[in-house]
């Protein structure tokens, strides 16, 4: 594994890890949108398919395909109920594997910070999407505190520890947005934030959610026992608990939505 790359290996911590989050922020981010039913979409960065999962539940789509660059993320979204509706494959955000107007409505969802060149990410939708359709996203806002970690990746950076960042945090960012959908020429853009709120049970379960976080999961794999002991008792001390014990997080997310000039 190199050092500076973020690698998506394991759809099962996944889900626990980011899948949860993702679902909190696409019911709202879905609700914004309100799109009609039986449109033909495209999941650009699917993932493990929590989103997809929630876009089939929601929205009636007539296809949904999904692409993204991890074949591991891909074989758990295939294990889904939402695989009997949902076409999973391997595919970069930057080439799409897909004719022109090949679909109604195009989402990244909580993918753009990590697409090398988003700039070309957009377009691409743009150029899948038939006139008309709709191009989305929505991401955390990585330069604002909005991801939901942030407390964790500030209290490891405090300690020396250096966790791999997304390639194109900036993107994440509203202002970055509008300009990467206006310069698409996508029109009838609109943003949105978005703020989510999920509980933790108690540390124990904080904790055992974020070994399994592919930005962080191999930095605490290599720290001593002695560290991550450290690290835990930090991040109890730091985060806000009831008096149950039960360890409430929120996080903010920034949405924008164009559509393909006629």
């Amino acid at each position: 594994m190199q050092t500076n790359q973020i690698r998506f290996n394991d759809g099962a911590a996944y889900e626990r890890y980011m899948g949860k989050w993702s679902q909190l922020a696409g019911e709202t981010f879905l609700d914004w949108l309100a799109p009609k039913a039986g449109l033909r979409w495209l999941d650009v960065g699917c993932g493990n398919g929590a989103f997809t999962e929630l876009l089939v539940e929601r929205c009636a789509p007539a296809a949904v395909a999904g692409i993204d660059p991890s074949e591991a993320q891909l074989a758990f979204a295939r294990t889904r109920a939402v695989a009997r509706v949902a076409q999973f494959s391997l595919g970069d955000a930057m080439a799409l594997p897909f004719p022109d107007n090949s679909f109604d409505a195009a989402v990244m969802p909580l993918v753009i910070f990590f697409v090398p060149e988003p700039a070309r990410g957009v377009a691409e939708m743009a150029r899948v999407v038939c006139p008309g359709g709709a191009v989305t996203a929505y991401a955390w806002d990585m330069d604002g505190g909005g991801f939901p970690y942030a407390a964790l990746l500030a209290e490891m950076l405090e300690m020396g520890i250096e966790v791999p960042a997304a390639p194109s945090a900036d993107a994440s960012r509203i202002d970055e947005m509008l300009r990467l959908w206006t310069s698409a020429g996508l029109q009838a853009v609109a943003t949105r934030e978005i703020t989510v709120q999920r509980t933790f049970a108690d540390i124990d379960d904080y904790w055992t959610t974020i070994l399994g976080g592919p930005n962080v999961s191999a930095r605490l794999a290599a720290m001593t026992a002695e560290d991550r002991a450290l690290l835990k008792a930090r991040m109890r001390a730091r985060l806000p608990t009831d008096a149950a014990g039960r360890i409430t997080i929120s996080a903010r997310a920034n949405a924008i939505k164009g559509k393909v000039p006629s």
